[in-house]
């Protein structure tokens, strides 16, 4: 009996894998991998190769798990980069500021100033009733304006970092680095609370159809406010990473990173529209959008055709999701015919 089990079990799961959303965009980022590297074996066959292609979309996968969260919700943050700048900056002003600061602390006070960015975002939109895309479009330039106001003509220089904090951004464990294996752990934690533990899945239903869930008598407010607190402290999180990995921070660290996120998430099969998605199809998305960027000056393709591609995906994976659901409806509608 066990061994028929398992024969059926197989399949199943073997038949849930290739019809996933995740799949496409997996193989679509394995194939730009090896057409890239059959074109130029260094892209992976390489030491650098390797790293750049595990390390590079590290950064980006977290704040993509932010923003999936709140797309999920039926909202969006477009504050991330914001908030990732100016965590960076913080950052380097504590080392130099506090000598001998540990870095827990300094992690520590990025992931909570993060957090209370995030906050402010989700009162305004839980309390103010606002749509979050103007709250958030108006504490971008809010958080970027203090960023530049503080930061003004200063910036953080590699020389700044203690030696053991720059090392997280270079070093690597088993072959692989550091910030990676974070940031995956990051991911695994989030991606299997959303999907095994109640507050999780309240997300989806508060995305799905946010009047309903509150009639149901969800915490729609209390989820919402999480929700964005979450994105912020990732973003947080970001930004003490990328001082580590890039060393010098500027006021516009973090500048363009919100669309970046979004369009990781989306195209990762996040739904637009809330209710819709895996916090994998969003950190796949962040690899395949910093992957094609790599790839295509590989391939010869020119910077305007680079934009245009990233772009094409977005619109390629919004009309999917639109007959994604179309279909869904159609199937409940007959579904409902024949009872």
């Amino acid at each position: 009996m066990s061994a028929l089990s398992a024969g059926g079990t197989v399949p199943r799961v073997l038949g849930s894998f290739l019809k996933a959303r995740e799949t496409g965009i997996l193989i679509a980022l394995v194939l730009i991998v090896v057409v890239a590297t059959a074109r130029n074996p260094s892209f992976l066959f390489s030491s650098d190769g390797y790293r750049d292609l595990l390390l590079t979309p590290s950064l980006l996968l977290l704040v993509a798990v932010g923003q999936a969260i709140v797309i999920i919700t039926r909202n969006v943050d477009l504050s991330v980069g914001s908030v990732l700048g100016l965590t960076a900056y913080l950052t380097g002003r504590l080392f130099i500021d506090v000598p001998g600061i540990p870095s827990v602390a300094v992690f520590a006070a990025g992931i909570l100033l993060g957090g209370v960015l995030g906050l402010i975002n989700g009162a305004l939109v839980a309390f103010a009733k606002v749509p979050a895309l103007v709250i958030t479009l108006g504490t971008l330039y809010a958080y970027r304006g203090i960023n530049v106001m503080w930061t003004g003509s200063d910036r953080i220089n590699a020389s700044d970092l203690p030696a053991d904090f720059r090392g997280l951004g270079t070093g690597q464990l088993l072959s692989v680095p550091i910030l990676t294996i974070l940031a995956v752990v990051v991911l695994v934690a989030a991606a299997w609370y959303l999907r095994n533990r109640r507050g999780g899945r309240e997300f989806y239903a508060i995305g799905s159809d946010p009047a309903a869930a509150h009639l149901y008598g969800l915490k729609v407010t209390q989820r919402t406010l999480v929700a964005f607190v979450v994105s912020g402290a990732l973003a947080g999180l970001a930004g003490v990473l990328y001082a580590a990995r890039y060393g010098t921070v500027s006021s516009q660290a973090g500048s363009g990173w919100e669309l970046q996120a979004i369009g990781a998430a989306v195209i990762g099969g996040v739904a637009i529209s809330g209710g819709v998605g895996t916090l994998w199809g969003a950190a796949i998305g962040a690899f395949l959008l910093l992957t094609i960027n790599r790839a295509l000056p590989i391939l010869g393709i020119e910077d305007f055709w680079q934009r245009a591609v990233v772009g094409a995906l977005i619109l390629g994976a919004i009309v999917l999701d639109r007959l994604l659901a179309l279909r869904q409806s159609r199937r409940l509608l007959e579904a409902k015919d024949t009872e």
